[in-house]
């Protein structure tokens, strides 16, 4: 069953005189708990397609199904409900606040899902276990590394258990090794049936996806299913 449908989705921005199309009639299915890897070269659509897929921006034209409701009739508030519930983000740049906790930074989103304070720490507690920082959780950003302030990003976006994650180049600021098991993370959460589109550059991480999709020119240059599936394996028990 199609989670994701786009039939002809085109967004153009204009610059100047200049018109830039970032999307050309994009047409994309994709179904509940596939993992998919959004790929392409600097300016081939990968971001604004993933905005388009967020919610966070609107195509020209053609339309957006989403869990068979198109998104072009949703109202203001349905949409924000949508990226609050039923979407994860996560982003290179992680967008913690770093005044807050990692278990802070993690139960906003029940914040402004009116969602009672005891209920909030303990589903904030829960994911936070699940990606392995259940040692972590008074810690503020500045006082963890790299790859524990993924996790409390992954955690964030696992917490009001969305249908779909959906991640923006996750290991662009991660060493080699860091970025190995994140991967290996992402697999774990795939395999509790959540549905994840990956946008990255990078052929190495996009190899993690079971399907790999590549744009170019804001176009679908090729969508096939990745017979050579990278396997994972953690390199330490410990968190990076």
């Amino acid at each position: 069953m199609s989670i994701i449908q786009l039939q002809k989705i085109a967004r153009t921005y204009r610059v100047g005189t200049e018109t830039i199309h970032a999307l050309r009639s994009v047409s994309l299915d994709i179904s509940k708990n596939e993992y998919v890897a959004l790929m392409g070269p600097s300016g081939s659509g990968k971001s604004t397609l993933m905005n388009v897929l967020g919610c966070l921006d609107t195509p020209n034209e053609g339309e957006y199904i989403l869990n068979g409701t198109a998104v072009s009739k949703m109202s203001d508030d349905h949409l924000a409900v949508v990226r609050n519930k039923e979407i994860g983000f996560v982003f290179q740049s992680f967008n913690l606040l770093p005044r807050y906790s990692a278990l802070e930074n993690v139960i906003l989103p029940l914040v402004y899902a009116g969602i009672p304070k005891s209920e909030r720490e303990k589903r904030g507690r829960e994911v936070l276990e699940q990606v392995g920082l259940s040692e972590r959780m008074d810690h503020k950003p500045n006082e963890l590394s790299g790859g524990q302030k993924q996790r409390v990003a992954i955690a964030r976006a696992l917490v009001n258990k969305p249908a779909i994650i959906l991640a923006d180049e996750p290991t662009g600021n991660l060493d080699s090794k860091t970025s190995i098991e994140i991967m290996g993370l992402f697999e774990e959460i795939h395999k509790q049936g959540n549905t994840i589109i990956l946008v990255t550059h990078e052929e190495e991480i996009a190899g993690y996806a079971h399907r790999i999709v590549r744009l170019k020119d804001g176009l679908v240059e090729w969508d096939k299913v990745n017979d050579n599936i990278t396997r994972v394996v953690l390199q330490a028990e410990g968190v990076n």
